[in-house]
């Protein structure tokens, strides 16, 4: 019982995280087509939301961008090591914490994607407000700055309660 019990929520949970990767999939596959020549896209949607495709090479929001394959190759590994790492948390852990693994899950494996199969990553929400401008992100961005949000208030929820 406890084994086709394990095996429906390893099955819910694999369903999940790939419901997050096919929805990131969609939308980065939708932008890119949008764009005539795969490089260049600028949609003005509303006063505060750009649809701008650009090609990061880096990490989040563009962070250690480099032009060099060895360093590309190795924050590379080093994505793929965090995700397994990841992966293991959503299958360890009990509770709604494993949800918050499960979106940063879905959302690691979608960037990963792009990193190996375009070697960069499509990104292409721009939100700004007058002067000021957001970093430019993607769907899988929002899952993983959701559920890395969740976790650290779950984690101050919890310190609080066991420390009051």
């Amino acid at each position: 019982m406890i084994l086709k019990n394990l095996n429906k929520s390893l099955l819910i949970n694999i369903s999940l995280i790939f419901l997050i990767f096919l929805l990131d999939r969609i939308s980065k596959v939708y932008v890119i087509n949008l764009s005539s020549d795969y490089d260049k896209l600028n949609l003005k949607i509303t006063s505060f939301l750009n649809i701008n495709l650009i090609w990061n090479e880096g990490i989040a929001f563009g962070l250690l961008s480099f032009g060099e394959k060895t360093y590309y190759n190795m924050i590379s590994i080093l994505i793929f090591l965090i995700i397994l790492y990841i992966l293991f948390h959503c299958y360890r852990e009990q509770g709604i914490s494993k949800y918050f693994y499960i979106l940063i899950a879905g959302g690691a494996i979608g960037n990963f994607f792009d990193r190996i199969v375009y070697k960069s990553v499509p990104d292409f929400i721009d939100l700004h407000y007058k002067e000021f401008n957001w970093f430019i992100f993607n769907i899988a961005d929002i899952f993983i700055s959701i559920g890395i949000f969740f976790l650290i208030m779950n984690e101050i929820i919890l310190n609080k309660k066991s420390n009051g």
